[in-house]
Parts: structure tokens; C-alpha cells; sequence
């Protein structure tokens, strides 16, 4: 069951507004990482579900990150089809983000108050997602999309929370764009993890990192 609700993770992704997105085979790899990012600041992390036996991955990570990350919310992301979403939730996802809209996974998340957070690229589909019960949508592949694209609807759709993901990445002038536009939160996925570190176990330089980007979110809000 997930350890935060769906206000208690929304509150953390507005105090935090950068979310790690990342996977990894190795287990020890994976906590590792969880660990340098919550040590950076991080209070939301989604795992994204990608390689052969992602699960049994998260399921250790989950156990790691209640007893050594104890404020942490993991979710997971890359979620397309209703039955992964009750998979990850069963193991303990406090929330679940995919990179397109299905609306069984909104049903599923709905029925246990997980947030879902789906991927959306136009306006209606935004719409959709929030009749749906998304109050956190996705936008993405942001890189494609861009800040203006987050600007027009929050015109017309002020109510709208944004996460951007695809096309952020830890410095002061891509930040600036997204952040000016409206963006509730970031996800952020190599940018803050480049291979030959995360390949060195150079933990500190992704500790370092998150705290920079969330300083630099924090002084662009203020």
C-alpha cells in the first residue's frame, strides 16, 4: 500500500518540485541512487518501468527507501496499461506516471487515491485526463512541446497542475523557461544521472546536483 496519499504526494512534488526519474537493473544501484537524490533534497522519485523485472527491482527499493529515505514518496513511471499500475501499487507506488493517457490506469489509480499523472500532448487531452481525476498531468515529450506550450493552457486552464518531462535539465536557464511558464513540477531523468557516474558510484555528484537544481527552482519561485 502506498505510504503517502495522494495530497500528502502532491504536497511534496509543490516543497520539491523536481523529480527524479531513473532505472536500474542492479538493486544496490538503484537504492544507491534513491539515497544521493533524497540526501540532495528529493522528496518525490519516480522509478521508471522499463527492463525485464523492474518490479522485483522496486520492491527492494521501496523496503530501502521506507527505512533509510523514511519522507521519500516513490512512484513509478513508464506505466501504459492498468494492470502494471496495480502491480507497482500493490508494492507500495505512491504514485504512477506513464508517458501517454489511459484511462483504465486512471480507474485503478483512482479506486486506492494514488495520484496518476499521465503523459498528455494537447490541450483536450489535458481536459480528458482531469475529468478523469488527474490533478497532476503530464506534459511530454516537453523538448517537442516547450514552455509555450505550457503557457497557452495554463491561459484558458488556470487551474491546471503541469509536470514537464522530457527536455529539462539541471541549469538555471532551462529551469527559468519552465518555471516562467507555470509548471507545478520538473522530471528529470539523465541529466542527473550521466552514465560515467553513475558507473563510478560517484554518488556525491548526484547529490550535488539535485540540491542545485531544487536551489535554483527554489530562487526562481522566490
Amino acid at each position: 500500500m502506498a505510504k503517502f496519499d495522494k495530497l500528502q504526494v502532491l504536497a511534496k512534488m509543490a516543497e520539491a518540485p523536481m523529480v527524479p526519474v531513473f532505472y536500474h537493473k542492479d538493486p544496490e544501484v538503484a537504492k544507491a541512487v534513491v539515497k544521493a537524490c533524497y540526501d540532495g533534497g528529493v522528496r518525490a522519485f519516480e522509478f521508471t518501468n522499463r527492463g525485464d523485472f523492474a518490479h522485483e527491482v522496486f520492491a527492494e527499493v521501496v523496503k530501502f527507501a521506507a527505512k533509510e529515505c523514511p519522507e521519500l514518496a516513490l512512484g513509478v513511471g513508464s506505466i501504459v496499461e492498468p494492470s502494471a499500475a496495480s502491480l507497482y501499487i500493490q508494492q507500495g507506488a505512491c504514485f504512477v506516471v506513464g508517458p501517454l493517457f489511459n484511462p483504465d490506469v486512471a480507474k485503478v489509480c483512482n479506486r486506492r487515491l494514488v495520484p496518476y499523472t499521465p503523459g498528455c500532448g494537447t490541450v483536450s487531452e489535458i481536459g480528458f485526463a482531469q475529468e478523469l481525476g488527474c490533478d497532476l498531468c503530464k506534459v511530454f515529450p516537453g523538448d517537442v512541446l516547450g514552455p509555450k506550450f505550457v503557457k497557452g493552457l495554463l491561459a484558458p486552464m488556470p487551474w491546471s497542475k503541469i509536470m514537464v518531462t522530457g527536455g529539462v535539465e539541471p541549469t538555471e536557464e532551462n529551469l527559468k523557461g519552465w518555471f516562467a511558464a507555470g509548471v507545478y513540477c520538473v522530471g528529470m531523468g539523465s541529466k542527473l544521472f550521466p552514465k560515467d557516474k553513475v558507473a563510478a558510484g560517484d554518488w556525491q555528484y548526484v547529490t550535488d546536483k539535485c540540491r542545485e537544481a531544487l536551489d535554483t527552482i527554489a530562487k526562481l519561485k522566490a
